[in-house]
């Protein structure tokens, strides 16, 4: 492979993957995000390029785009990655939990994709947004997560649409849980409310599911890879989910399930 990619949120978890993916590929990276630290420490493994930069404020995408193009002479490949969540139901959130949100995970997404269109219509490029599973199925107390998610398969769906015709390929992957921090965090808290640890959390949680384990973020950053590649040409506007199954499983029928021996 060849080609230049800028992944946002590429410090850490799904999107340092996807960086570390892409490099072995062969392709030229750059990753952005709001903490130098990581950053730092993935562009020190992978020689890449890395820049700080908010991308839910429009003169930071602006120039975190900028710098990638300057830096890696041209574009040809964004990875939207970068991502928050707040828990809570729609009157347990806050104006400023469900702002957070979004800014980050949605309008982060579009102000990238608003800067990096015009070089990926140049180059006949390609974009893929980390959404989520959340983005396909509602999560309980997850109101403001679930809506940014399903708003970037929108938003991916839409620039397929206008930008389809100029050569342009925009996809959204759906994972559901990930071995990453804020997946162990979580997995943290169901093992308090079950008394075990994280292990067995993460083995309860994935039980009854068709592939009985969490991913791996390198499962994730292997599809972002091709959905990037001239193999998936025809591929665009799509929502793939990266689940185990998750999403096809009938919970009105769980009980029927056997458990795992």
């Amino acid at each position: 492979m060849s080609g230049s990619v800028l992944v946002t949120g590429g410090g850490t978890g799904i999107g340092a993957a996807v960086a570390r993916g892409l490099a072995a590929d062969g392709y030229r990276v750059m990753v952005s995000g709001r903490r130098e630290a990581p950053l730092r420490e993935i562009a020190e493994e992978l020689s890449c390029g890395w820049a700080t930069g908010d991308t839910s404020d429009p003169d930071q995408a602006e120039a975190v785009v900028a710098r990638a193009v300057e830096e890696l002479g041209g574009l040809d490949g964004l990875v939207c990655n970068a991502g928050i969540s707040r828990s809570g139901t729609v009157t347990e959130q806050t104006p400023e939990g469900w702002g957070a949100v979004l800014a980050t995970n949605l309008t982060g997404a579009f102000l990238i994709c608003r800067a990096a269109l015009p070089h990926l219509v140049r180059s006949r490029g390609s974009i893929v947004a980390m959404s989520s599973l959340a983005a396909l199925r509602a999560a309980p107390a997850s109101a403001a997560y679930c809506v940014s998610k399903a708003g970037m398969v929108m938003l991916m769906q839409s620039i397929a649409v206008d930008y389809g015709p100029k050569g342009v390929r925009a996809n959204a992957v759906c994972p559901g849980w990930v071995r990453t921090d804020m997946a162990d965090q979580a997995m943290d808290e169901v093992a308090g409310m079950r008394g075990t640890d994280r292990e067995g959390a993460y083995r309860h949680v994935h039980r009854l599911m068709p592939t009985p384990r969490p991913a791996e973020t390198s499962e994730v950053a292997g599809l972002v890879s091709w959905l990037l590649s001239p193999a998936a040409g025809y591929v665009n506007g799509a929502a793939i989910p990266v689940d185990g199954g998750l999403s096809v499983l009938d919970l009105g029928l769980i009980e029927f399930a056997e458990e795992p021996s």
